[in-house]
């Protein structure tokens, strides 16, 4: 009997005796629970977009490191379009892979120096304080960002998961994981007409809305639990081999890690300590700060003038701009401005081919790791370049850097003048191309 004929029995079956029935998982599911599965279909489901042509996955691939897997985008302003033709966000989709650990936004004093912890997205606006996970916070984002997959309303979303567009489009629906009682929402007629104009007001009565807002809470959870899951957080690199004892680092790369905890300082903030509940190194501390990057001249939300009123003028301000949203927090946010969030370097360099370019810091404009550690080492040796708008290559050639992008609140004291030498940055570039998941020892 065909493994496809027994799927059938057996969903005839269930049907029958009026029960729920999980399909069984693809060979790249095994080991994800009920809700990783729902919440990985949902990742991967271009329906819950205004036009239902984006998911969460067009944006974080998993070849590109859970990042954008767009390598002309990425050459370029690095950001992607949204499912609206024309609309842009304004940063670099950042990983999504090892972001599930990052605790809910707090604050912490280290040296008489305030400092946030926590969060999700780079100027980390979800907090965690929602929904307790700030992935989950973050995972419902996007799909009401008119930039993004610019659906009008929560209610969309519901409406589109709780009635997918076939019977086998979620191996795991909903209902399979938070019983049937959570689609059981009176939602009004021609809703999905409306849901396809991202400016649509969307009425709804006091007890539907609290139905939808509970769906739609738990669709992001579910969201949140894929991205927690062993498929995203892998921890399958070299790096994890040699800490293992079951391979061994080059000389270059091995000198790279040296560098990387010493005279490079990188291990300041890209933590090579186990993480808070004893597992692998996260290569993060959920920290916010301003590197002084130099802005992305070829970023097309500049000109996107539908949602940026202050077209070439804008600026990212960080997370400068979610703490004056938040009264415990506002007169703090000054001192924040510029700031972003310390990413994970894990699969910094994970890409689906050699050639496949990838973009690095907040706003992409980086395309290259060498450049990103000349720019640790030198950026406050080098001067100034005389065209304020030089790409990456151009800065490189012309032994320059570009103003920041922000200048107030720099980190000075891990970075600027390292005094590595050309070598010694190559066996850090080196090392962080160790960190790529899916490594497989020689035999």
């Amino acid at each position: 009997m065909t493994v496809l004929k027994q799927i059938c029995l057996l969903v005839m079956a269930c049907a029958l005796a009026g029960v729920a029935c999980l399909l069984p998982a693809s060979a790249d599911e095994i080991g994800l629970s009920p809700k990783e599965r729902l919440g990985k279909a949902l990742f991967e489901d271009p329906e819950l977009s205004s036009r239902r042509n984006q998911a969460c996955v067009f944006c974080h691939a998993p070849d590109a490191g859970f990042s954008s897997p767009r390598d002309e985008i990425n050459a370029g302003g690095a950001v992607m379009e949204g499912s609206t033709p024309g609309r842009f966000g304004n940063s670099k989709p950042p990983s999504a892979a090892y972001a599930a650990q990052s605790p809910v936004l707090y604050h912490a004093y280290d040296k008489g120096e305030l400092l946030f912890i926590g969060g999700a997205f780079w100027n980390g606006r979800a907090s965690g304080r929602r929904l307790g996970r700030p992935v989950a916070d973050q995972a419902q984002v996007p799909f009401l960002d008119p930039n993004e997959m610019a659906l009008p309303d929560g209610a969309c979303v519901v409406q589109r998961v709780c009635n997918p567009a076939s019977p086998g489009h979620y191996p795991v629906k909903l209902t399979d994981v938070w019983g049937k009682a959570i689609c059981q929402i009176e939602l009004p007629s021609g809703l999905d007409r409306q849901c396809a104009d991202p400016k649509a007001k969307i009425a709804l009565k006091k007890e539907t809305r609290e139905k939808v807002e509970l769906a739609f809470d738990k669709i992001a959870l579910a969201i949140a639990a894929y991205e927690a899951s062993h498929e995203v957080n892998a921890f399958s690199s070299k790096f994890d081999f040699v800490q293992a004892g079951k391979a061994k680092f080059s000389p270059q790369e091995a000198l790279g890690l040296e560098l990387f905890m010493g005279k490079g300082l990188c291990a300041n903030c890209h933590l090579l300590d186990g993480d808070a509940a004893g597992g692998p190194p996260l290569l993060t501390d959920f920290t916010y700060d301003n590197l002084g990057v130099p802005r992305n001249p070829a970023n097309p939300f500049f000109e996107n003038a539908r949602s940026n009123k202050l077209g070439r003028d804008w600026v990212e301000q960080g997370l400068k701009a979610y703490l004056e949203t938040d009264p415990l927090y506002r007169s703090s946010a000054p001192g924040q401005l510029g700031k972003v969030k310390v990413p994970t370097l894990r699969n910094v360099d994970k890409r689906p081919a050699p050639d496949f370019v990838k973009a690095f810091m907040h706003n992409g404009y980086f395309k290259t790791l060498k450049g990103v550690v000349n720019f640790y080492n030198t950026r406050d040796v080098k001067p100034r370049c005389p065209a304020p708008d030089a790409s990456e290559a151009e800065a490189l050639a012309q032994k320059c850097w570009p103003a920041p992008e922000v200048s107030e609140n720099l980190n000075k004291d891990e970075m600027g003048d390292l005094k590595l030498t050309g070598p010694e940055e190559d066996a850090i570039v080196a090392f962080m191309k160790t960190l790529t998941d899916g490594y497989r020892p020689p035999e």
